[in-house]
């Protein structure tokens, strides 16, 4: 059995390599976006969701913002194959290679070094909060970190909301 990460592994990983967030305790879970956003008293754009996806086998981290969902075609279309060879990753593959479990992945620290996607959404805001290590913890970002430390390439994935 793999051993999960903590939110103390993913402070002390933001000292070791000088990143400028902070790790958020809360008092209760955060299952969902609007939870999160409600506890951190911000929109639900400024909540990102890291998800790991199997690309025809391979790994890539996906980081969008808010409700809106990942359309699995352009993220396919990206990587030149199709929709069907495109999946979420088993919560325990998740674990594996983030040292996260699912809804509770940070943004930065895994434990494996992945692809990282960044939808746009993500960086139009100064400060975003994700995953902390666990689901009562948050972590507050820049995006602009985000890419940086990830060498994260930006790319449209999200069905929009305003349709």
């Amino acid at each position: 059995m793999v051993n999960s990460l903590t939110p103390d592994d993913l402070e002390m990983y933001l000292i070791k390599n000088q990143i400028q967030a902070e790790v958020i305790r809360l008092d209760a879970p955060t299952p969902t976006v609007e939870t999160a956003a409600e506890v951190a008293g911000v929109s639900p754009d400024q909540i990102v969701k890291s998800l790991l996806f199997l690309i025809e086998a391979h790994p890539v981290l996906v980081i969008a913002s808010g409700l809106s969902p990942i359309d699995r075609r352009l993220l396919a279309q990206h990587f030149g194959t199709n929709r069907r060879k495109t999946h979420f990753a088993d919560p325990h593959t998740v674990l594996a290679l983030t040292g996260f479990p699912v809804g509770a992945v940070p943004p930065v620290g895994h434990r494996t070094k992945l692809d990282v996607i960044v939808d746009p959404s993500v960086v139009e805001h100064p400060v975003v909060y994700g995953g902390g290590g666990s689901d009562s913890a948050l972590l507050r970002i820049a995006p602009q970190l985000i890419l940086e430390h990830n060498r994260a390439e930006v790319v449209p994935l999200q069905k929009s909301t305003r349709e």
